[in-house]
C-alpha cells in the first residue's frame, strides 16, 4: 500500500494505523490492501495480495470518484477551484490495477461547473477551440473545462485539413490540462455526485437538436447553445419543451448582448430623446466569388440566421423587436445586396453578403442594422440624431480592445480575427453562464431560449421579406464578369 504524504511530512510511522484509517475507503473499491508490519515497501514490485481485488472502471484505467479514492491527490491542494486529479494508470491483468504510472484527469472544484464542450473544430478556425483555449488559460475562473466531444477529427477527419492540427491539440491538452477526449456525449462518463454538469454546444447549427438531447441524458444542468440555436424556429420550441420538462436550462451565446460598444451606444442614446441606434456588423471575407462562396455554403442557414442574427437578438432583447409587434421594414436597397454563388462542393447557393435595413415596432420605437460579410474587422454602433447626422459611435475593438489584439494575435497567429476583436465579451458570457451553472446566480444579459426563438422568427421574416424586394428590384442587367462582386466593392486592375 501506498501511503501518499506532502513533500516536507514524516513517514508514515504506523502503518497499521494507517491501513485501519484508509479501510473503508479501500472496501468502496471492491476489495482491501494491507500494508506490511515493516511499513510501505520501498523497492520491486508489490505482491498480488498488496494490489487492489478489482479495476471496475472502463478503458483500464482506476478512476473511482475523488471522494472515494485513497490513491488521488492534488496537483496544487491549496487551489480548489481549479483542481486537475493525479490517478493511477492501470494495466490491467485479471483485473488487478499495478499502479506504476499517473494520468491527470480534469475535476471541477467546489464553486466550479464541470464543462462539457461539444464541437470543437479545427485549432485557429473553430469558435469551440477558441471557447477551450479560453477556458485553459483560466480566464473563466467558474467553468472548469473536462470534457471535449469532437466527433469529426476523432473520427472521419482525422487525416484530412485540419486533423493534424488537432491531434496535437488534443495530445498537448491531455497532457497539460486532464481535459479527456470522446467522439460523442454518450462516452462522456457519468457525472459525480453533487457536480453541477455545463454543456457548451458549438458544433453544426444542424446538429444541435440531436446534441441537446444527449447533453441532457449525459445528466448536465444547463446547456449553452452557439447561435442561432437550432436551423428552424419549430425546432427551437421543441427544444425549449425538452429542457423545461428535464428542468435544465438553456443560454445563449449572443456576446453582442454583453458587448461594450452596445452598452455604451445604448446608453447614450437612452439619455438623448429622438435618437435613433444603427448596430454595423463587418466581417472580413474577400470580395470574390470564391471566399463568399465558401462562406454561403458554411453558412448555409443564411446572412440573417448566421452573422447578423446577433444583432435580431439585440433587437429582439433590448428594442422588443418580434414578428408580431413589427410595424413596418425599410429595406436600403442601395446598399443591400443578394447573389447566388458556387460554394466548394459543387452546389449553388443563394444569400446576401451584405444588408441594411430599418425595423420600427407596434410599441413605437425604431432601430437600423447593417451587415456586410466583406466590410472589414471593425463593428461599431452609432447614434443619429431626428435629422440622421451622427451624435456617438463606439467601436469593437475600440482602443483598448485594440492593445488585447496584440498580444492575441501574437498568442495564436493565423487564427480568425474576429476571436480577437471579441475576446472578452466571449470570456463574460461564458463566465456568466457558468456562475448561473455552478453558484446558480443570475446571468445578467445573457440570452435566453425566449430571446433565440424571437431572433430566428425575425431572421426567416426578414430572409423572406428581403430576397422578395431584392429580386423584384433586379431588373438592372449584371455583367456576369462582376457578377461575384459585392455592390460597392472596388477590384483593384
Amino acid at each position: 500500500m501506498w501511503v501518499r504524504r506532502k513533500p516536507g511530512l514524516n513517514r508514515v510511522k504506523n502503518p497499521r494505523a494507517a491501513s485501519r484509517s484508509i479501510a473503508p475507503l479501500l472496501d468502496l473499491l471492491g476489495g482491501s490492501r494491507k500494508i506490511p508490519a515493516g511499513g510501505p515497501a520501498r523497492r520491486g514490485r508489490r505482491s498480488k495480495r498488496e494490489r487492489p481485488a478489482v479495476c471496475c472502471h472502463r478503458g483500464g484505467r482506476c478512476r473511482p470518484p475523488v471522494s472515494c479514492d485513497p490513491f488521488a491527490s492534488t496537483l496544487d491542494d491549496s487551489s480548489a477551484s481549479a483542481r486537475t486529479i493525479i490517478y493511477p494508470l492501470a494495466t490491467t491483468t485479471n483485473n488487478s490495477c499495478d499502479n506504476k504510472q499517473f494520468t491527470m484527469v480534469a475535476t471541477p472544484g467546489e464553486n466550479q461547473a464541470e464543462v462539457i464542450l461539444v464541437g470543437c473544430g479545427c485549432p485557429l478556425r473553430g469558435m469551440g477551440w477558441y471557447h477551450a483555449d479560453q477556458m485553459l488559460l483560466g480566464e473563466c475562473p467558474t467553468a472548469k473545462l473536462c470534457h471535449i466531444v469532437e466527433p469529426w477529427f476523432l473520427g472521419p477527419g482525422a487525416k484530412g485539413p485540419g486533423g493534424p492540427e488537432f491531434a496535437e491539440f488534443k495530445e498537448k491538452t491531455e497532457a497539460e490540462h486532464g481535459v479527456q477526449f470522446h467522439t460523442s456525449l454518450s462516452a462522456v462518463p457519468p457525472k459525480a455526485e453533487g457536480v453541477n454538469r455545463l454543456t457548451l454546444i458549438s458544433g453544426r447549427t444542424v446538429d444541435n437538436p440531436r446534441l441537446l438531447g444527449e447533453a441532457i441524458a449525459a445528466g448536465c444542468c444547463l446547456i449553452y447553445l452557439e447561435k442561432p440555436g437550432a436551423p428552424s424556429v419549430a425546432e427551437l420550441e421543441t427544444m425549449k419543451k425538452q429542457a423545461a420538462d428535464a428542468g435544465v436550462d438553456i443560454c445563449m451565446g449572443y456576446n453582442k448582448n454583453v458587448c461594450k460598444y452596445v452598452r455604451k451606444a445604448r446608453e447614450f442614446a437612452a439619455k438623448t430623446p429622438g435618437s435613433h441606434v444603427t448596430f454595423v456588423s463587418n466581417n472580413t471575407y474577400e470580395p470574390t466569388a470564391a471566399s463568399l462562396g465558401e462562406c454561403f455554403e458554411r453558412n448555409a442557414e443564411g446572412m440573417l440566421k448566421n452573422m447578423a442574427i446577433h444583432e435580431l437578438a439585440l433587437l429582439a432583447s433590448f428594442y422588443d423587436v418580434t414578428v408580431d409587434n413589427i410595424d413596418s421594414v425599410v429595406v436600403d436597397k442601395e446598399f443591400s445586396s443578394m447573389q447566388t454563388l458556387t460554394g466548394p462542393s459543387g452546389k449553388d447557393y443563394t444569400d446576401f453578403d451584405k444588408v441594411k435595413f430599418t425595423i420600427k415596432t407596434k410599441t413605437g420605437k425604431s432601430v437600423s442594422v447593417q451587415a456586410d460579410r466583406c466590410g472589414g474587422d471593425v463593428s461599431y454602433a452609432k447614434v443619429s440624431d431626428e435629422n440622421d447626422v451622427e451624435l456617438f459611435r463606439h467601436c469593437m475593438p475600440d482602443e483598448d480592445d485594440k492593445a488585447n489584439v496584440v498580444v492575441l494575435e501574437a498568442r495564436h497567429p493565423g487564427a480568425m480575427p474576429y476571436f480577437f476583436s471579441q475576446d472578452p465579451d466571449y470570456v463574460t458570457v461564458k463566465e456568466r453562464v457558468a456562475r448561473k451553472c455552478a453558484l446558480g446566480e443570475e446571468a445578467k444579459d445573457i440570452a435566453t431560449i425566449d430571446i433565440a426563438i424571437a431572433a430566428l422568427s425575425v431572421g426567416e421574416y426578414l430572409t423572406d421579406l428581403m430576397k422578395a424586394e431584392l429580386s423584384a428590384d433586379e431588373a438592372k442587367e449584371i455583367d456576369p464578369a462582376a457578377a461575384a462582386v459585392p455592390t460597392g466593392v472596388a477590384l483593384d486592375q
